[in-house]
């Protein structure tokens, strides 16, 4: 079964735009087609907080994402293995991509410490010490069964020196090495992309492009932005990374997913998106609109009888007003975590399918200009206050 399986994964181009670097694509996984561009709504726990794998199929999603960390963790990936992986368990039947939670690890600061060798680091479940390796990953994402997986990486901090990032590259290029290696013992079905690093140093960024670019990975992920940075500097690394990169292999940008980071990205190269913000906004009342996001919180909404978004065709907005979605939130009603969530799955999903099509159809680079021109994207300040506000929640909870 296993040699049928192995070429199961295939990225097809069926269409580039002439103006820019965007394009759309098909990929073939043991579990299903995905059309790309797409984005992968994050299921950290085995699970996208708040809805269910039927839902997340009513709203578009082609491709979850999973953590490596937190599955590791609780409930463990024997344990997992044993349900018959990841899919099985969680019930969802689509394709799943697992990290390989080098970031989470990265997250921890204080509490991790590494070597050439891998990360030790304590749990924040209850302290207990953890020791990831670039082979142990391979073993535990085996376990998972996810589709496409990801090796053992170090982020580097934003901001950080030339050296620190030349450093963390390096390592991370010998800790893919290894990760190629100790792979071949595991599942043939599953896709192992690598993972592109350098920090913010666009020489470093064209480097690990071409390295891990000429390894026999199958796909790419771009690691290491959208990590405290400027949005104008995280597309400065992307046009200085993108032309390093091999044109056959699937993009995918990691941890990058607000609405205008897409339109943006879609035209830098990327073909795949993952984020806890579009989940993580819902849930303190922050929804999205084409013309940017609304707090369904404000009092505006209070006696607002139409969707919250005219037009838009989710299960929250074809069942509920908004005046009804407010209520819920004021009053902290479990209700409104799934109706907030599914709209705002919708939202990146169709316009996922909608920049797709301005692909398709040649008109990406106007769609681009009039998506940007109408959405009011938050202000850095705005987006630096929910970063502590979540991290204080964070530390608060572990």
């Amino acid at each position: 079964m296993g040699l049928k399986l192995m070429s199961q994964f295939t990225f097809t181009i069926d269409t580039e735009c002439s103006e820019s670097w965007a394009r759309a694509g098909t990929i073939q996984t043991p579990h299903g087609t995905i059309q790309t561009p797409i984005f992968m709504p994050v299921g950290t726990q085995a699970t996208v907080k708040s809805v269910s794998p039927e839902e997340l199929r009513e709203v578009g999603a082609q491709i979850i994402l999973s953590n490596t960390y937190h599955l590791m963790l609780r409930p463990g990936s024997e344990l997992i293995d044993s349900f018959g992986g990841l899919h099985a368990f969680m019930r969802w039947d689509g394709p799943i991509l697992t990290d390989s939670g080098g970031f989470q690890v990265w997250s921890l600061g204080h509490l991790r410490k590494l070597s050439e060798e891998g990360v030790l680091f304590k749990s924040h479940l209850d302290g207990s010490p953890q020791f990831l390796t670039p082979e142990s990953v391979m073993r535990i994402e085996a376990e998972l069964g996810s589709d496409i997986i990801l090796p053992l990486d170090i982020c580097a901090p934003f901001p950080c020196t030339p050296k620190e990032a030349r450093e963390a590259m390096e390592r991370t290029h010998r800790w893919e090495e290894r990760a190629l290696v100790a792979k071949e013992r595991y599942r043939p079905e599953q896709t192992l992309f690598g993972i592109v690093q350098g920090a913010f140093e666009p020489e470093l960024r064209q480097e690990s492009a071409r390295v891990i670019g000429s390894m026999p990975f199958p796909g790419l992920s771009i690691g290491g932005l959208s990590v405290g940075e400027p949005k104008t500097k995280m597309w400065e690394m992307l046009r200085a990374t993108t032309p390093a990169l091999p044109r056959e292999k699937p993009r995918h940008l990691l941890g990058v997913g607000s609405p205008e980071d897409l339109v943006e990205c879609v035209g830098l190269g990327m073909d795949m998106f993952d984020c806890v913000l579009p989940t993580r906004v819902a849930r303190h009342g922050g929804l999205f609109t084409r013309d940017g996001r609304v707090n369904i919180k404000s009092a505006r909404f209070k006696r607002a009888t139409g969707p919250i978004e005219e037009g838009c065709d989710c299960y929250t907005c074809r069942n509920y007003s908004a005046a009804y979605v407010h209520h819920l939130i004021r009053a902290e009603e479990q209700l409104y975590y799934r109706l907030g969530t599914i709209h705002n799955l919708r939202f990146m999903l169709r316009l996922a399918a909608d920049l797709r099509a301005s692909i398709l159809d040649g008109s990406y680079p106007v769609f681009r200009e009039t998506f940007l021109a109408r959405y009011q994207p938050a202000s850095e300040t705005v987006r630096e206050q929910q970063r502590e506000k979540w991290k204080a929640a964070r530390e608060r909870q572990s």
